[in-house]
């Protein structure tokens, strides 16, 4: 007997390939709102993917991670910013710094001049229909900590966790227990069928001539085997302040399951905490 054309995933696959084609957009595919990092992944992040983001203490992962929130928010995905590190009033604050291009101090002291103060007005208009969910997640609660947020059907296509360590059972956990949240973050992101980034400190960079993360950078294996993207940030100011080289920031591709590795080029305003994509 053959099996009808019309029930095999081989032609439903086909046929969403064919759509896409078409102009359809891709329905497992997330943008992650910087051209250059979407070109690279092959549109974006994926379903089901865990995507880990890395860098060197105060590199700015955390300000990457929300940019990449707020932009697939403003274009229409659900989008779920859960954070250990920062109460949910701190993370609005640095939203309406990023895209007000306003200084959080200011912000916080009501130090803003005119211009600035209207833009910020302007900024919270624009993103009252298109703000991510912002949620704070208990502090060494484990993958429960996640799936108490994550309803079924999920809250979210892409959830933005900061941090990686701050999830683990232990206050300073060790590779095992790090591999445990690893591995749970993977799995929830396949039962669920969203996409997961989740920033990473890394501590092994002082001493080295080249501060370039590296995949062994980023633990004992457990998310060298198990994510599906590696993210890694490099800022080079932060290492050689005589260079003429403020801003210039370096995203690079260090794992892709399913593509090819490489970096982008992106432009970090420290002042208002904002990456911007050098190519656009």
């Amino acid at each position: 007997m053959t099996r009808s054309a019309d029930i095999s995933p081989l032609s439903v696959l086909l046929s969403r390939v064919d759509a896409v084609s078409d102009g359809a957009p891709q329905r497992d595919s997330i943008a992650s709102g910087f051209a250059s990092l979407d070109k690279l992944l092959g549109g974006g992040f994926r379903r089901g993917d865990l995507v880990v983001l890395g860098g060197d203490v105060a590199s700015g992962k955390s300000a990457l991670a929300l940019a990449f929130a707020i932009r697939g928010s403003v274009r229409g995905t659900r989008v779920a910013f859960l954070t250990a590190e920062m109460a949910v009033e701190r993370v609005l604050e640095r939203i309406i710094a990023i895209e007000a291009r306003a200084k959080v101090d200011d912000l916080r002291q009501g130090s803003l001049d005119d211009e600035t103060r209207a833009t910020a007005g302007s900024v919270a208009i624009r993103l009252r229909e298109h703000l991510p969910l912002i949620e704070r997640v208990r502090r060494n609660g484990g993958i429960a900590a996640i799936d108490d947020l994550i309803e079924n059907p999920p809250i979210a296509d892409l959830i933005v966790i900061d941090s990686l360590r701050s999830l683990a059972r232990d206050e300073t956990p060790g590779d095992e227990e790090i591999g445990i949240v690893v591995r749970g973050l993977k799995e929830l992101a396949v039962e669920r069928d969203v996409a997961i980034l989740v920033t990473a400190p890394l501590t092994t960079l002082a001493g080295r001539a080249d501060r370039r993360p590296v995949l062994d950078d980023f633990g004992d294996g457990s998310v060298k085997q198990t994510a599906d993207v590696v993210l890694a940030l490099y800022r080079e100011e932060m290492y050689d302040v005589a260079k003429d080289i403020a801003g210039a920031t370096e995203l690079m591709v260090r794992k892709n399951r399913n593509g090819p590795t490489g970096y982008v080029d992106l432009y970090f305003y420290a002042q208002w905490m904002r990456f911007e994509d050098m190519s656009e």
